[in-house]
This record gives structure tokens, sequence and C-alpha cells, in this order.
């Protein structure tokens, strides 16, 4: 049974190039791709659907239906688009279904509501409802973060008895742990679910009723985005106080290191870097850094630059950055950071550009072309997270040949390994304890081996350069759990 395709239902709150605030987005836009290919001849029937935020346009009518809200009577007009994937010279669309409601969605912005609850209940609801009206019955729905958890609820509890859904298996992606989607007690409502809900073994959380929970604790299969953050998350340091929830669900707990579209990171190709080069001529990216200098206003020199592209918050270690960041402009070095988020780490920054204005070069914002271009011309990415569920930078920094010096935690510690210069084995600099003198000593290999062996730095780089994560390797892992998913979805029925 498990030859032939499937048909596979991605759901997200935000997806690529319709709508993204982070990470979600691209693995949502992205993953889909590699699975309409598949690991079989035939590919799998894959598609989409998402909410019709504000701002999204180029999209056809489709159908509209009612959803049952808490009792009352909301529509759904439902529209349609679709997305490309190629690989090997071959073209596929994929459906994207965009599921609209003015009063939830007609809005700029996409999160942080006050009715949240209510807004991302419609959506669930209305996921499942679309299902057979289009005429389309999936085997795996692949729900993705807070916003589609109660969706392997439904399916459990208000679906459970209709043949057309009962043979739907659900996968549940957690991306960040942090973020779970607690909503008071009252949601229950939203759900039409009963009191006898609200307890510790069910969908109480802390006396909340948690999205995410409802998510971990019916699905057929839970997934994150690492193998280290899958065993992570269920301790008490890193469990966000679901570890108890987690190691009770730890044999359907899977960890998959998400990918990146090879297509659009390609230094040999990327139109938005100043020099193509590839790993047979890693001499070219150096004029990437000359370039990236001049647009930062940086001398032109070629010293070791270090580049950070991230959000500018406490989860990506910068307070470690702070407390090194005297000494490290003692060292004959640049300094190239991009991101926003927390106005404390814009001051922080700021405070430091001033200080060293030959050293420091700072945009604060969202800037797509400018990140190509420091990964492209950095030398040496930093990510020194507190935690990091999977971390796509340094991906895409390896990618580019600029080496990542990380901290060993999550989706950083499956993906990065010390480079060891007597067996040319490894592909970055990595500590370990949340330290700023572990971080300095990583980025202290780092420099003395570019400085002293450039020779064994080229090797270092096409190390890197030569990985695979691509999201053709994480699609055959997530065709495997999609089977597991199948699989137990299968028994449940027959035990039921």
């Amino acid at each position: 049974m498990f030859d032939r395709p499937l048909k596979i239902l991605m759901v997200a709150s935000e997806v690529v190039p319709f709508a993204k605030v982070g990470g979600l987005a691209d693995v949502a836009g992205s993953l889909p791709k590699a699975l309409a290919f598949g690991a079989n001849e035939q590919g799998n029937d894959v598609r989409i659907v998402l909410p019709h935020y504000k701002g999204i346009e180029g999209v056809d009518y489709a159908l509209d239906f009612p959803v049952s809200l808490a009792g009352r009577l909301r529509t759904c007009i439902l529209r349609k688009a679709k997305i490309e994937a190629q690989y090997k010279g071959q073209t596929r669309e994929i459906p994207v279904y965009l599921t609209g409601n003015y009063h939830y969605f007609y809005r700029d912005g996409i999160y942080a509501f006050p009715d949240d609850a209510e807004r991302f209940a419609f959506f669930c609801f209305a996921v499942l409802e679309m299902l057979p009206r289009l005429g389309w019955q999936p085997d795996i729905i692949h729900c993705n973060d807070w916003q589609t958890g109660p969706i392997p609820l439904l399916l459990k509890t208000h679906y459970a008895h209709d043949p057309f859904y009962q043979k739907i298996s659900a996968v549940y992606t957690i991306h960040n742990l942090q973020y779970q989607g607690n909503f008071p007690r009252e949601t229950l409502r939203l759900f039409n679910l009963g009191d006898d809900y609200f307890r510790p073994d069910r969908l109480e959380f802390y006396g909340t009723f948690s999205f995410m929970k409802a998510g971990i604790l019916y699905a057929d299969v839970i997934s994150t985005v690492s193998k280290t953050y899958a065993q992570e998350i269920q301790t008490p340091a890193f469990g966000e106080r679901m570890d108890g929830l987690l190691r009770m669900r730890a044999k359907d707990l899977y960890g998959i290191v998400n990918g990146i579209n090879y297509h659009e990171f390609n230094p040999a190709t990327d139109p938005r870097i100043h020099r193509n080069y590839s790993a047979d001529n890693i001499a070219d990216k150096k004029e990437n850094k000359f370039a990236l200098q001049k647009e930062m206003d940086l001398p032109i020199k070629d010293v070791p630059v270090l580049g950070i592209v991230s959000r500018l918050v406490a989860q990506k270690g910068l307070d470690l950055i702070d407390e090194i960041a005297e000494e490290l402009m003692q060292l004959d070095i640049q300094l190239v950071v991009l991101g926003t988020g927390d106005p404390y780490y814009h001051k922080m920054f700021e405070r430091l550009k001033r200080s060293y204005p030959q050293k420091i070069g700072l945009q604060l914002g969202f800037n797509p072309v400018l990140a190509q271009r420091i990964y492209a011309g950095a030398d040496i990415f930093l990510m020194p997270s507190r935690f990091e569920p999977c971390g796509l930078g340094q991906l895409i920094a390896m990618r580019y040949g600029t080496i990542p010096v990380v901290r060993a935690t999550g989706g950083l510690a499956d993906t990065v390994t010390e480079f060891n210069p007597a067996t040319l084995c490894g592909n970055g600099f990595v500590f370990t304890g949340y330290s700023g003198r572990e971080l300095y000593a990583a980025i202290a290999r780092a420099l003395k081996l570019y400085r002293d062996n450039p020779d064994v730095w080229q090797r270092l780089v096409k190390n890197a350069m030569l990985l695979d994560f691509s999201w053709a390797r994480s699609a055959v892992e997530y065709l495997q759990l999609y089977r597991e998913a199948i699989s137990r979805n299968a028994v449940a029925l027959r035990t039921a």
C-alpha cells in the first residue's frame, strides 16, 4: 500500500510566497515542492492551504461554504492559486488553497490580534470542511505549529465517525515550542467541546486552552525540525512546561532537519550576489567580500569578515556577543549584522557601531538581498543560539562557503561538526556551554585556521559547500513519517 503516491495536504498559517513572518513560511513553501516529486516515479499529490490574508493578490475564486463556530455560521470564501515545483528538468504545479473571511483575515498583519483563538479556530474548521467540497480526500494532513494544532483534535472528535475523514492521518510539526497558542478556558466553546475536555490529561494547560497541546496530544505522529531538538524538548530546560506531555508521546516523536531550496540558494547562479562562484572556483567568493565591505561602508581589505543574519532576540545568544564585543573589536576583523527584533539588541549593535565605525557594518531591518550578500561575502557566520529548533542560517551560510560558528543545540548540533585540521573532517566550529568565553574560543579557532593555513581553510570551505541540506533529502524522511502515521491511524481504527 505504501508504494503508491500519497495525497498530502500541507496546512500552515504562513507560506512563501504568499505570506511570511518567520522560517515556517519557508518550510511550508519548499517542502511540498520536494514531496511533489517524492520517492517514487509518480511523485505525490501535494496541496497547500493557508488563510487568505489582506494583501495576497492574484488568486482565483473557487467556492464558498459555511463554517460553524461556537454555534454561529461564518462564511469561508475559498480561493486558489498554485506554485511550481521543478526537479531535473521537470515542472509540476502544486495547488494552493486560501481560506478567506473578511472579518478574520482582512487586516494589516498576520498574528497578535486579541481574537487569534477565534481566527485560527475558524481556519482549522475551514480546512476540514473544504475537503469534501473539493472532492479530495488526503491520506495525510500535515499540520504546522500552534495555529493548526486543533486539526488533529477535530479529526479525533467531531469528525471521528464520518467515513470521509476516518482514514485521514495527522502529522503535527513543532517548529518552535515557545509559541504555543494558549488561550482562556472559554476557547473550548469555539470547538463545541464540553468542560470534560478541560482537564490536565486533555486540553487544559496551566489554566488555559492550548492549541499546541491539542496537536501534540491528538496527532498520529509528531515531528520537530531536528533530532537534537526532539530530545531537548523532552527536558525541563527546553520543554516550555510541555516536556512531560512530550515524554508521554516519546515513541511518536521524530526529528527531521529542515532543508533549504537549492535552486534559490545557489552561489553559482544567485543573481543577488556580486560575483557567482562554486566549490570549483572558491577564489571568486572573495570578490563578494570586497563588494559587501563597500556596501556596508567598511574599509575594503582582506580581513576576516564575521556575519550575522538573524532575528535580534534573546533566543539567538546575542548577549554572548555583547559579553565579548570589546575583546572581539581588538582583533583585525570586521562584523556585519543584519536583523530586527528587540530594541535592546538594536541599541546594543548601534552602540558598537558608534564605537567602532570602521569595524561594524549594521542594518536594522529585513533585507533579503543584503542577507544573500552577507551569506556570500562573509568568511564566518555566527549563530551562538541559546536554543535553535533547526536554524536555516547555518545551512544557507554553508551552501555559500561561509563557515558557521555555532553553539551545539538543536539543529545546529545536528548540522555543524567541529573541523579537525588533521583529518580535514568537519564543517564548522562548535562550542557547548552557554558562555561568552566559549564563543570567543570557537571564534579564535576559526580565525587561527583562516590566518595560519589558507589551504586548509579552503578545504573547510569546500567541505561546507559540498554538503547536501536540500529538501529532497528531508522529503524522503517525511514520506517515511507519513507512512508511519498512516499505519498508526489504521491500528487505532481497528482497535476503536
